[in-house]
């Protein structure tokens, strides 16, 4: 399985971006489909993540009330949609895949290669 993430940008404060991740392959039924992000200096962290079917999604406290995490499973793509940026939302996206739902980096086996959100004042 491979992932391939678009959508990043450079945005100003309060902006929104849609963030995409294509997988080469269908995806598999029990797959949960996660975000994390890594800004310049710090750890890679949870951002979010969606089950199979799209009906259980959750998100990080610090993004919780401003992005929304979909998927089509029928285009084999799951989305991450950022509003009201702010200046701490700046690093590399990642989109990833794990056989259970959880926060946690070690469980998801399949990363994307990332792509950038710059957020500016």
């Amino acid at each position: 399985v491979q992932l391939q993430a678009s959508g990043g940008g450079v945005v100003q404060a309060g902006g929104s971006l849609r963030l995409s991740c294509l997988a080469s392959e269908r995806l598999y039924s029990g797959y949960v489909w996660g975000w994390f992000r890594q800004a310049p200096g710090k750890e890679r962290e949870f951002v979010a993540h969606v089950n199979w079917d799209g009906s259980r999604a959750e998100l990080a406290d610090s993004v919780m009330d401003r992005f929304i995490v979909s998927r089509d499973n029928a285009k084999n793509t799951i989305y991450l949609q950022l509003n009201s940026l702010k200046l701490e939302d700046t690093g590399v996206y990642y989109c990833a895949a794990a056989p259970v739902v959880s926060r946690a980096i070690a469980h998801y086996h399949y990363w994307g290669q990332g792509t950038q959100v710059t957020v500016s004042s």
